[in-house]
């Protein structure tokens, strides 16, 4: 599949109508964003049962305020509508790998019974 550009209008949708959802905060003046790119473009063709989205922080500041993005890249991975990563930084291509995989075996199950306790709770 290939990256999809996220803004305003389809980021909620895309969140909520995929199970897995990558998504690259990026802006076009950060070199670190433009050498993370070609990686994230090569994993995303490796990974069709994921979305691969980015957001342009400098088109589409809301997202990057609501998100509390204060440093690209910054790369947040969703799963079943559930932020499971959210960190600032280029990963080398071996570490990107190993955190989709990471990411895919979490056990949702378990996650959305944490959730659930700490709403409970909270």
């Amino acid at each position: 599949m290939a990256v999809i550009e996220l803004n305003k209008d389809s980021f909620q949708d895309t969140v909520t109508n995929n199970e897995f959802v990558i998504v690259d905060f990026w802006a076009p003046w950060c070199g670190p964003c433009r050498s993370f790119a070609p990686t994230f473009e090569k994993l995303s063709e490796e990974h069709p049962n994921i979305v691969f989205s980015k957001v342009n922080t400098e088109d589409e500041q809301e997202i990057a305020r609501h998100f509390m993005i204060r440093s690209i890249p910054t790369l947040m991975i969703f799963r079943e509508k559930v932020i499971i990563y959210n960190q600032p930084g280029a990963l080398p291509e071996g570490h990107f790998r190993e955190l989709i995989q990471k990411a895919g075996e979490l056990d949702m199950v378990e996650v959305h019974k944490q959730l659930q306790t700490e709403a409970e709770e909270g």
